[in-house]
């Protein structure tokens, strides 16, 4: 690495973390989450813009491939924090109405998002294609609803809490339905017979490694570079696998220790926090705006961009607004409810980057779906506050926390 990469990589962060931050506060003046600006500073230093002369100028391309690590490790430390903050309370109780609502708000646009893929992309037979855009349209990103419900005072509502667990559930779904897809892809290769290591590896994480964590911070002891080593390994084992590190990092999240591991938890939250939010996740988003570029989009594009968010909005609202009737809600609590999950934000930014990763998306769709995600994200406040009356909240006793805003 010559000394001026060095000087171009510098500058390169600098540019980020400003850019990020001036966007996002931008955003949350506005009344948005601070990821929406976080994410649409990434695509205006894209080729959208000036025909890409900004990007080069800011991010030469010998230093590219560096960011493009940073980001993998961002990503790797996000994946641990939702598996990390994933609250296993919002399930114990209304976990009938959370089930029924989780998987009609999942499996309406997961059903449309297959035929989506035929209409848009008829000659790519692969299986792994039309389930990897499937799951593209179901997915909602439980961190920043979180977020949002807690600001708006909906944490203890019946919808808000429905809101909350469903979504919790559906994010399992969602990764499990892309760990899927991903599969798919090496079906036939001589390497498949790592994926038959999912289950034991499971096993492994939940019945042995969980608590021996558990143990181990019992002593008191500095366990942040136990936890960093462990994160990493889990990481690079799913990679080896066959599926993706962001398996290895939600897996490992999940099973760190509850209960009396409570300081654990926090102190681990906070360090990784303080390097993962303020520079590795605004890299990401610079990282996935690179690609990014609406400035080719044709007529054919903008029908195209249509019917993904006829798809995408249509489908989550419809499937989650009759699933919430079943479930005795009435018609203005479902309308809420079916907004709040179309909420997407940085998780189906983290699904997209992954399809153009393995090939599964051309820059073109690559671009519109990054487009879907950043509009059904920022139309969420602006609709739940026509829906939501706030004198008509029903309080429930259950505890909602509040992860953070991604």
């Amino acid at each position: 690495m010559s000394s001026q990469q060095v000087v171009a990589l510098l500058v390169a962060l600098a540019v980020v973390v400003a850019l990020a931050k001036v966007l996002g506060a931008l955003a949350t003046r506005l009344a948005q989450p601070a990821v929406v600006g976080e994410i649409l500073a990434g695509v205006l230093v894209g080729p959208t813009l000036f025909g890409g002369a900004l990007a080069n100028v800011l991010f030469p391309g010998d230093i590219r491939p560096m960011l493009s690590s940073l980001a993998n490790v961002g990503l790797v430390f996000f994946m641990f924090l939702v598996g990390l903050e994933f609250n296993r309370d919002l399930l114990r109780e209304r976990f009938g109405s959370i089930a029924v609502v989780s998987l009609g708000s999942m499996l309406t646009p997961f059903a449309l998002g297959v035929l989506l893929a035929t209409v848009l992309r008829p000659d790519d037979g692969r299986l792994a294609f039309v389930l990897y855009l499937g799951t593209a349209m179901a997915v909602t990103a439980f961190p920043v609803l979180a977020r949002m419900i807690s600001d708006w005072g909906m944490g203890g509502s019946k919808v808000g809490t429905l809101a909350l667990g469903s979504a919790a559930l559906g994010d399992l779904l969602a990764w499990s339905l892309l760990a899927v897809a991903i599969a798919t892809l090496g079906a036939g290769s001589t390497e498949q017979w790592r994926l038959l290591l999912v289950l034991p590896v499971a096993a492994v994480s939940f019945w042995v490694v969980r608590p021996l964590l558990a143990r181990i911070a019992q002593s008191r002891r500095d366990m942040f570079a136990v936890v960093l080593i462990g994160l990493l390994g889990w990481s690079a084992l799913t990679e080896w696998m066959g599926l993706h590190f962001i398996f290895g990092a939600f897996l490992f999240g999940l099973v760190m220790p509850h209960g009396d591991a409570a300081d654990l938890r926090a102190g681990v939250t906070l360090r990784i926090e303080q390097v993962s939010k303020v520079l590795l996740l605004p890299v990401y988003f610079v990282v996935a705006g690179l690609q990014v570029d609406l400035s080719r989009t044709t007529w054919t594009g903008f029908a195209e961009f249509g019917l993904i968010m006829l798809v995408a909005v249509g489908g989550k609202f419809a499937g989650a607004l009759l699933a919430a009737r079943l479930c005795r809600l009435d018609w203005r609590e479902s309308a809420t409810l079916g907004t709040l999950l179309n909420t997407r934000g940085l998780t189906e930014l983290v699904i997209l980057s992954i399809g153009l990763q393995l090939g599964l998306l051309d820059r073109d769709l690559y671009s519109q779906l990054v487009l879907m995600a950043v509009v059904t994200t920022m139309m969420t406040g602006p609709l739940v506050k026509l829906l939501h009356r706030k004198h008509a909240v029903e309080p429930v006793t259950l505890p909602v926390s509040s992860p953070r805003p991604r």
